[in-house]
């Protein structure tokens, strides 16, 4: 095993670097993994431009990335599940505690978590990374190492759809067609959604939701009235949707996905903007219109793995970039400049294969 840990470390605003850092040690219930293949997420981009992402503030260098696969190295002494050459996805937050939602099934609820590129835990933009064994799943033969890093956005869209209680005849509007609103409808599809429509600003992202299999999609402009836009969402379908996933964070769009939903219907907000928006409240709750939250997800990997094995989800499209480790910097310039869908990382020298 090569003694090498490039690393990808952000340590101030508009401060990317690459490192060598040592190769970890595994503990008792960890693993070693040599990373093969890890997607930049738009939280990764925005540590780098702002130092900061909500509360999550960089104040000592932070090795960035957490949409991960690789393969066992070196296996802790109390791990049985997983020996070494076994590839895996990570699944990147992992909580510190058995508490009440670690009891209840909604561990990513727990206040204590250690999560992968979150201040202070490093990520795994590196050679070498350690993890929980625990939250290391074992990729089948037919599931690459790429759609092994797309677990960790698709899980994002199964969380949100189960959220938000998509089943077969759903009709849907998703706000957004980035990545995550790429998987929230292909999930949604495969959840049974009869009728999906998709917004975005760029007719590019629209086209290829279409070829995802969107059935309507909805170019919008910054300044469009969120009123007047859910109007078109109704008029474009023949009938308000009943559920409304959001994904930009934009307070307008929020406004829009409120107002187009119909009465009984839910609005699952997953996008992360402002901590204070303006939102018709009172026309949600006159239209008896439940808004609920998504935070990560949980419970998902073997679902989303499972679905990949099957054929019944592909995420192989979302790819539209691929680096190299020491190219890091070249790559996070495409993803910040919007270039692509989703730019992957290739960590391992000898292995550049999807």
């Amino acid at each position: 095993m090569a003694q090498d840990n490039i690393s990808v470390v952000v340590h101030s605003p508009g401060d990317l670097r690459l490192e060598n850092r040592p190769v970890p040690e595994p503990g008792p219930e960890e693993v070693l993994l040599q990373m093969h293949s890890v997607g930049i997420c738009g939280t990764d981009v925005h540590f780098w431009q702002h130092g900061s992402v909500g509360d999550y503030v960089v104040k000592k260098p932070l090795v960035l990335g957490h949409e991960a696969s690789g393969r066992v190295v070196k296996v802790g002494s109390a791990v049985k599940h997983l020996k070494v050459g076994d590839r895996v996805a990570i699944e990147p937050g992992v909580p510190r505690e058995v508490d009440e939602f670690f009891k209840s099934g909604r561990y990513n609820l727990c206040p204590n978590m250690f999560s992968s590129s979150l201040p202070p835990d490093d990520g795994t933009l590196c050679r070498y990374y350690k993890h929980n064994a625990n939250f290391c799943f074992k990729l089948p033969d037919n599931v690459t190492f790429e759609e092994g890093a797309l677990i960790e956005p698709l899980s994002v869209g199964i969380h949100a759809c189960c959220r938000a209680g998509v089943t077969l005849g759903s009709t849907v509007f998703i706000c957004g067609a980035g990545p995550i609103g790429l998987v929230c409808l292909l999930v949604a599809k495969a959840m049974g959604a009869s009728q999906v429509i998709i917004s975005d600003l760029y007719p590019e992202r629209l086209t290829m939701a279409k070829d995802l299999g969107a059935d309507f999609q909805l170019e919008v402009k910054k300044d469009d009235n969120p009123q007047q836009l859910a109007k078109t969402v109704e008029d474009m379908m023949g009938a308000k949707p009943h559920i409304t996933i959001e994904c930009t964070g934009a307070e307008s769009c929020i406004q829009t996905a409120i107002y187009a939903t119909r009465s009984g219907g839910v609005v699952a907000v997953v996008g992360l903007g402002d901590d204070m928006v303006t939102i018709p409240l009172i026309n949600a709750a006159l239209r008896e219109v439940d808004i609920r939250g998504v935070i990560r997800y949980c419970n998902t990997w073997p679902m989303a793995i499972a679905m990949l094995a099957s054929g019944k989800l592909n995420v192989k499209p979302l790819v539209t970039h691929r680096f190299p480790l020491e190219e890091a910097v070249q790559a996070f310039d495409v993803a910040l400049r919007g270039l692509g869908m989703k730019v992957m990382m290739k960590c391992d020298q000898n292995d550049q294969k999807p």
